[in-house]
């Protein structure tokens, strides 16, 4: 499964990526162009190999951002719930990648509400991030890299709506290989 991880910059996409896929908190903030994960794991009883491409945040970066999107089979789109305008860049962010994903205009997408550590630094509501979440008809999350809150949930979430999209849309993945590890299905896109 083709996994895009995108949201502005200093939200924590790379932190939760690093935190799901090592196990381990990054303190240290160091912009990404990019950089790509493997993993694979186990949801529902079935291996998934999951394949996550986390892309800049920063502006500069946007066409680049834009080619990874093309082949994205789930999105994590981040905000920080510490700050409205990374939220509104989520929102942002969901108009483009309807526009790159123009043929599946149901695209799985978990919106994420990031760094729920900082709590007291809140400036995006949990309702608010709902509400923007049943607008796009996305799934809906809030994580702490930080403290490892709710990290596995977030893609194991966005595994099943992936699997559910598939199973509804065979058309799109219909050429894509399937191989078998342990009586599980991986999935390598």
């Amino acid at each position: 499964m083709l996994f895009r991880s995108v949201g502005a910059g200093g939200v924590g996409k790379s932190a939760l990526t690093v935190r799901f896929i090592q196990g381990n908190f990054v303190e240290k903030y160091d912009p990404t162009i990019e950089d790509s994960y493997r993993k694979l794991t186990e949801v529902d009883g079935t291996a998934y190999m999951l394949d996550i491409m986390d892309t800049a945040g920063q502006e500069e970066y946007s066409a680049l951002r834009d080619s990874y999107m093309k082949t994205g089979e789930g999105f994590v789109l981040v905000y920080s719930i510490t700050t409205n305008t990374s939220f509104e860049a989520a929102g942002k962010l969901r108009t483009q990648i309807l526009r790159i994903k123009e043929e599946t205009p149901d695209i799985p997408v978990m919106l994420v509400g990031n760094k729920l550590d900082l709590e007291d630094e809140r400036q995006v509501t949990t309702e608010q991030g709902r509400a923007l979440a049943q607008k796009f008809q996305s799934g809906f999350i809030e994580t702490s890299a930080k403290t490892d809150t709710n990290i596995k949930e977030l893609f194991f979430s966005l595994v099943r709506l992936v699997k559910t999209w598939r199973e509804n849309h065979p058309e799109h993945h219909k050429d894509r290989k399937s191989t078998r590890l342990n009586s599980s299905h991986a999935v390598h896109l």
